[in-house]
């Protein structure tokens, strides 16, 4: 088990060079630095604690920078744990990049979803809509809330309330690549959460071990005079 904290930018989508298209989420990622390490004899359990998004000392408080200086970084907006991991592959003050994860590898993705608000049954729970002629007098309503004799509402009834802003976790999604030099994961489909929110990166519970083939994505970038005289070469050498 491994993980990441990062920020997700948004979505897009890549082309194969196969011409097949995939959907991405981008994830943009911080170095996280290794703030805690609690372990089963002083802490009952074995995690490890990472923090991410540096912030001004001014924007912090005493005790919040007395806790990641013993970790010799700066302060830091978000602190999380994560659990399952090898506490004795990691050292108090560490940095993690986005190396730690490869193409072809399966995740699980955790954030906060998009709060919606108050909102009816109809778009909450996705229940049907009465007629909608004048006669009717029943359009967007709860309907039944019940049968006559227990003479209340059962708990667990889907009514109206609170939509989202949810903590949820999407599994098994794919890395279709990691970009060392941006600091960037694109992750294949949708992860919960708004544009710049804080998501987590796992490795996934029911395929740890699983690693599809990278995908062989297509490049934008112009090759430079020497790959083009090298690709040329080869392909004459091959030929011959």
């Amino acid at each position: 088990m491994k993980g990441i904290l990062g920020k997700k930018i948004g979505m897009t989508q890549v082309f194969t060079t196969e011409g097949k298209l995939i959907p991405v989420t981008v994830i943009e990622v911080e170095p996280n630095v290794v703030t805690q390490i609690k372990t089963v004899e002083k802490d009952g359990y074995e995690a490890v604690q990472l923090a991410t998004e540096t912030i001004r000392e001014k924007l912090s408080n005493k005790p919040a920078m007395g806790h990641t200086n013993k970790a010799n970084t700066a302060p830091k907006r978000f602190l999380r744990e994560i659990r399952g991991v090898n506490v004795n592959e990691y050292s108090l003050g560490q940095t993690i990049g986005v190396d730690i994860f490869s193409e072809g590898e399966m995740v699980d993705v955790t954030g906060t979803s998009k709060g919606k608000g108050f909102q009816g049954v109809i778009k909450r729970h996705n229940q049907s809509i009465g007629p909608k002629g004048h006669g009717s007098q029943y359009h967007r309503g709860v309907g039944s809330l019940g049968t006559l004799l227990p003479m209340h509402v059962l708990k667990g009834k889907k009514m109206p309330g609170q939509m989202g802003n949810v903590q949820r976790t999407v599994q098994n999604l794919e890395i279709v690549s990691v970009d060392t030099e941006n600091s960037v994961i694109l992750v294949k489909g949708n992860v919960p959460g708004p544009k710049k929110s804080l998501v987590m990166i796992r490795t996934a519970v029911k395929k740890p071990d699983v690693k599809k083939e990278a995908a062989n994505l297509v490049s934008y970038v112009e090759p430079s005079i020497e790959e083009v005289v090298e690709e040329t070469a080869t392909e004459e050498t091959t030929v011959e």
